[in-house]
C-alpha cells in the first residue's frame, strides 16, 4: 500500500503542478491581454491629447498673427496720416501743392549728379532723348 500510496501521491502532485501551470499559463495570457488592451487605451488617449495639444498650440498662433497684422496695419495707417499731415504743412508753407512739386522738383534736380533728367514740356510730355550722340561721335 505504501508504493501504490506513493503512486498516488506523485499522480496527484503531477496533476496538480500541471493544473497550476496551464491555469497559470492561462491566467496570464488573460492577464497580458488586459494589459495590452490598458496600455494601446492609454496610448490612444495619450495621442489624443497631444493632437488636442497640437490644435491648440496651433490656434494660439493663428490668433497671435492675426493680432500682429492688425497692430502693424494700425501703425502704416498712423504712419500715413503723419506723412500726410507733413506734406498739407509743408505744402501749405511753399503756396499749395504745387509750389511743394516744384520744390521737390529742384531738391530732386539737385541730387541727380549728372544722371539723365526729363524735363516736362507744356503738354506734359518729356523731352527725349532723339537728338542725342553717344560720347564716342562727337
Amino acid at each position: 500500500m505504501n508504493a501504490t500510496h506513493n503512486v498516488w501521491s506523485l499522480v496527484v502532485g503531477i496533476a496538480l503542478l500541471l493544473i497550476l501551470v496551464v491555469g497559470g499559463g492561462l491566467g496570464s495570457c488573460a492577464a497580458y491581454n488586459s494589459m495590452r488592451v490598458w496600455n494601446a487605451e492609454a496610448a490612444g488617449e495619450a495621442e489624443l491629447a497631444q493632437a488636442r495639444q497640437n490644435r491648440q498650440i496651433a490656434t494660439l498662433e493663428a490668433e497671435a498673427k492675426l493680432e500682429s497684422a492688425k497692430l502693424l496695419a494700425q501703425a502704416e495707417v498712423e504712419r500715413a496720416k503723419g506723412v500726410a499731415e507733413a506734406n498739407r504743412i509743408v505744402a501749405n508753407g511753399l503756396g499749395g501743392p504745387e509750389g511743394y512739386l516744384r520744390y521737390l522738383y529742384i531738391e530732386n534736380l539737385s541730387q541727380s549728379q549728372g544722371k539723365i533728367i526729363y524735363v516736362p514740356t507744356e503738354a506734359g510730355l518729356p523731352i527725349l532723348e532723339a537728338g542725342r550722340r553717344p560720347a564716342e561721335n562727337r
